[in-house]
């Protein structure tokens, strides 16, 4: 059975599992995992979800504000025992819902090149591409997309 949890950045399982999703990211991004690690930082993060099958924390995701309009979709992650059961789009789509719910408009996110499964994902749940915002405006790695809430 799954459940999602509305926490902050302070929960203990949330941290357990960004833990595991930088190990991965670092392998995966190789030399450029110091570049985007800075933009990753959770402190503070008032708004996370953490998904949990059978008591056991899966996967996780969070929303921070990025504009008066936007909230941005930060630290999604799923573990590889969770993958293919729609763990994933369920934090999405919780996250999602938790934005709405606190009037903002559309989520924008950045996911890497090194990342398909990620691409997927936002694909497959209304996501579109846009150009590479912020930080990530120039970073050949990076993917960004938005969806209107």
């Amino acid at each position: 059975m799954l459940t999602l949890t509305r926490t902050t950045s302070d929960n203990k399982d949330f941290t357990l599992l960004v833990k595991k999703l930088d190990a991965d990211l670092a392998e995966r991004d190789g030399a450029d995992h110091t570049f985007y690690a800075q933009f990753n930082k959770i402190d503070k993060i008032k708004h996370v979800i953490v998904a949990f099958e059978n008591g056991n924390p899966v996967g996780c995701g969070a929303i921070k504000e990025f504009s008066a309009e936007a909230m941005e979709i930060k630290r999604m992650y799923t573990a590889p025992e969770g993958r293919g059961k729609g763990i994933a789009t369920a934090v999405l789509t919780e996250l999602e819902k938790w934005a709405a719910e606190l009037s903002y408009k559309t989520c924008v996110l950045e996911t890497g090149r090194r990342q398909p499964e990620a691409i997927k994902l936002y694909k497959k749940n209304g996501y579109n591409l846009i150009p590479n915002y912020g930080q990530y405006a120039g970073v050949e790695n990076s993917v960004c997309f938005q969806k209107i809430v």
